[in-house]
């Protein structure tokens, strides 16, 4: 099993910057990509950003040269920083990693979320 735990949430007013973590632990034997997804009251959760093995990212249009992903294979840790923030982008923030476990098993697995909540 694999184990993700996020930090970095919080509140901040419209303009702002936060920076999410993600640390993923356990029966890792390779992290195929992480990403991080989001979910607004009454919306259904959604792509922010992900990230490859190979540190290829990608980006939702609305995130676009405001968030940057970034990863740390070493610690298969990932991160999010998120500048100029809007409240638009209040929502829970869900990490997530594509992983083949010790037993060879491949699965995605999710952390439990953090609330960014952006005030105007």
């Amino acid at each position: 099993q694999v184990q993700l735990v996020e930090s970095g949430g919080g509140l901040v007013q419209a303009g702002g910057s936060l920076r999410l973590s993600c640390a993923a632990s356990g029966s890792i034997f390779s992290i195929l990509g992480m990403g991080w997804y989001r979910q607004a009251p009454g919306k259904q959760r959604e792509l922010v950003a992900a990230i490859t093995s190979g540190s290829s990212a990608n980006y939702a249009d609305s995130v676009k040269g405001r968030f940057t992903i970034s990863r740390d294979s070493g610690k298969n840790t990932v991160y999010l920083q998120m500048n100029s923030l809007k409240p638009e982008d209040t929502a829970v923030c869900y990490c997530n990693a594509d992983a083949l476990t010790t037993g060879v098993r491949r699965s995605v697995y999710w952390g439990q979320g953090t609330q960014v909540t952006v005030s105007s």
